[in-house]
């Protein structure tokens, strides 16, 4: 069951015990094609590496307008990945290019009985105010979703 922290308006925490092996889970996270089986995205298969940015559309009905597009900051097999976006990006009539990023980290720990996963979202106290708390409350929202969309995909047999 996901759990969530209340860490402010500055950053959204998830965890949740994924009943998979940590190997799947990272391949889940780091494998491009993987990655947006769960995340709803077309991403291409091309890998993803520290300082690499993944574009790819968004596949989630009503949602289709918008372009993931994500700066991978660290990788650290079987252990961290974290990439930077823009939050709350999704009116394709606002250019967020020079608005300031967030932090996506995943973090992967052994657990009883898998892998016990926690995302952590932060910076948004840099989120121009105009869209902060909008991007905040949706972003809280879609991590709640997406960290049972990926304890899906790791519990269906690999394709």
């Amino acid at each position: 069951m996901p759990t969530a922290h209340d860490a402010g308006t500055d950053r959204i925490e998830k965890t949740i015990l994924l009943h998979a092996p940590r190997a799947r889970v990272w391949r889940a996270l780091t494998d491009p094609v993987q990655f947006g089986q769960w995340f709803g995205a077309r991403m291409p298969a091309v890998p993803f590496a520290p300082g690499r940015t993944a574009r790819a559309p968004i596949t989630h009905p009503g949602y289709e307008h918008v372009t993931l597009e994500i700066t991978i900051e660290k990788m650290e097999p079987e252990r961290l990945f974290s990439w930077r976006w823009h939050p709350g990006a999704v009116d394709p009539k606002r250019d967020y290019s020079k608005d300031p990023t967030t932090l996506v980290v995943f973090t992967l720990e052994e657990a009883q009985g898998g892998t016990l996963l926690t995302v952590v979202e932060s910076g948004f106290d840099q989120v121009p105010s105009a869209y902060r708390a909008t991007a905040f409350r949706g972003n809280d929202a879609g991590w709640a979703a997406q960290v049972k969309n990926i304890e899906r995909h790791v519990a269906a047999p690999p394709a």
